[in-house]
Formats: C-alpha cells, sequence, structure tokens
C-alpha cells in the first residue's frame, strides 16, 4: 500500500522552499522597498494579498504566529503608500527573475506541473481554509512558470491552514507554538519568537502558559512538551495527503524527484539571504 503520509511528509519541503525562498529574496526585497514597504514587511504584505479585502483581523487570525501589531502596520503603510495588487504583482515579476537566475532547474518542472496540479488544487476542500480559499480568488497567471509557481503556492497555503487548525486544536498560541517549534528544531532559546515579531513580554507570556500546562520545567521546553510538537506535526502530514492521493503516486514521487534537487538550491539561497533559521518548515530535524 501506499504510505501518503510518508509522502505528504517529504512534498511539503519542496512545496514549502519552492514558495518560501521569495521572501527574503534581494529581488523581491528591492521590489517591496520601492513601493515603500521595508524589511519583512513586504513578506507580509505579498503573502497576505489574497486576503487583505477581509481586514486586517482576518489576517492575524491566518498567519497564526505573525504579531498582529506588525500585520496592522503593514496595513496602515500599504493604504498611505501603495496598493496589495502592486505588492502581489511585485512578488510575481521577483518569482519569475529569481527562479531563471538562482534556479533554473525548476522553470521547466514548474511549467509541465500547473496543467496537471490546477485540478488537483480545484478539489481540495476550503472548509477552514480560509487562506487558502482566498488565493483561490486570485487571476491565474498567463506565464506557465506563474501558473505552476501558484499552484504549488495553493497547495502550501492549504497545509499551512490544515496545521494552524491542528495547532488551534492543541490548545496553544502562536507564541507558544513558536517556542515549542523553536525547541523542536534545536534553535537557539527565542529564536523562532523573536523572528515572527514577538516582543520579550509577550514570549514571556507565552513560556508562562506552558509552564501552566506542565510543557515547560525550569525555563526548560519538557520531553512531553517535544512530543506534542511531534504529534502536530504527524496530525498535519496525515491530514494532507489530499493533494497527492489526488494527483497520484507516480506523479507525486515525480514531484518530489523533480524539485528536491533544486530545492536544496533555494534553500541555500535562503541560507545566503537571511540566515540558516529560515524557512524553518523547510529544516530537517535532527533528534
Amino acid at each position: 500500500m501506499t504510505d501518503w503520509n510518508a509522502i505528504a511528509k517529504r512534498n511539503s519541503r519542496s512545496v514549502q522552499t519552492t514558495i518560501g525562498w521569495i521572501f527574503w529574496d534581494p529581488g523581491a526585497v528591492r521590489r517591496f522597498e520601492a513601493l515603500g514597504l521595508p524589511g519583512p514587511i513586504g513578506y507580509i504584505a505579498s503573502r497576505c494579498a489574497p486576503l487583505a479585502p477581509a481586514g486586517s483581523d482576518a489576517v492575524i487570525a491566518a498567519f497564526g504566529s505573525i504579531r498582529p501589531d506588525a500585520i496592522s502596520f503593514t496595513f496602515d503603510l500599504v493604504a498611505a503608500t501603495t496598493n496589495f495588487d502592486a505588492v502581489w504583482q511585485a512578488r510575481n515579476e521577483a518569482v519569475v527573475e529569481g527562479l531563471h537566475e538562482f534556479a533554473p532547474a525548476i522553470v521547466p518542472a514548474l511549467e509541465e506541473l500547473g496543467p496537471t496540479l490546477w485540478p488537483v488544487v480545484e478539489q481540495l476542500p476550503t472548509a477552514g481554509r480560509v487562506f487558502f480559499a482566498s488565493h483561490l480568488r486570485m487571476n491565474r497567471p498567463t506565464d506557465p512558470l506563474l501558473l505552476g509557481w501558484h499552484a504549488v503556492n495553493c497547495v502550501r497555503e492549504w497545509r499551512g491552514d490544515t496545521h494552524w487548525a491542528v495547532v488551534a486544536a492543541s490548545g496553544l498560541t502562536g507564541i507558544e507554538a513558536s517556542i515549542l517549534h523553536n525547541a523542536w528544531l534545536g534553535y537557539d532559546d527565542g529564536w523562532l519568537p523573536t523572528s515572527r515579531g514577538s516582543t520579550p513580554d509577550e514570549i514571556q507570556v507565552g513560556w508562562e502558559r506552558l509552564s501552566a500546562r506542565g510543557l515547560v520545567r525550569g525555563a526548560v521546553v519538557t520531553e512531553e512538551a517535544l512530543q506534542l510538537r511531534q504529534q502536530i506535526e504527524d496530525e498535519t502530514d496525515r491530514l494532507t495527503t489530499l493533494p497527492w492521493e489526488l494527483l497520484g503516486e507516480a506523479a507525486s514521487m515525480q514531484f518530489a524527484e523533480r524539485f528536491e534537487p533544486p530545492c536544496e538550491v533555494l534553500l541555500k539561497r535562503v541560507d545566503e539571504t537571511a540566515g540558516s533559521n529560515y524557512q524553518p518548515a523547510s529544516r530537517i530535524r535532527h533528534s
């Protein structure tokens, strides 16, 4: 029997990396800054653009772990200097430029994947997956490369919405989830929630809440907490097999084989442009 959980787990890294590298790419950052959006504000604006008409509160809920004040500030700055459609277009231009320059092997793979993957994307359920559903409303690109890239992006956001549903069902806030993920990956204390914009006081509250649940003892994340984080990961994999089942085993394995090599190149690009801790969903946990 096909191990769809293993396929979902394996391909999730390439899905994440195919999309996530752009948010730290200098070509994208330069375009965002030209629109008046410095640093991580461009990342927030470009990723949330499909859901932006629903307002900042909806985006705060969808992002899960990004500091709410940063999202509210992003909305204010976009309103003052540009608009979300322009940010979306700038990101698309950076995607095409960057993939051709830094990972040309992924270009034909994406161009060929689009017509096959979009019928899969259209069958994915939207219930409880608001961020994914908002991406479906966007006009599909005519460029075959962007068409494939956006299909992969939809799969990424569908998994992301599912993951945050699992996190919420586990009774964790975004900051608490970041603290556990940080420990699960073996990062230096505080790196992951800090990278999401959380303040020291907010992070301290997260630690206190985890301590009240017995998931932290003496400022150390417990083994029970690490097991909970592993359960969240496993449950996310279990609940996100559908795209691969719809795509079929042969095509899913072909996706793995074609996308993994260029995605390793893109992950090294993240190492260079942001740092080796960034894009944690693409990082392999070494237990």
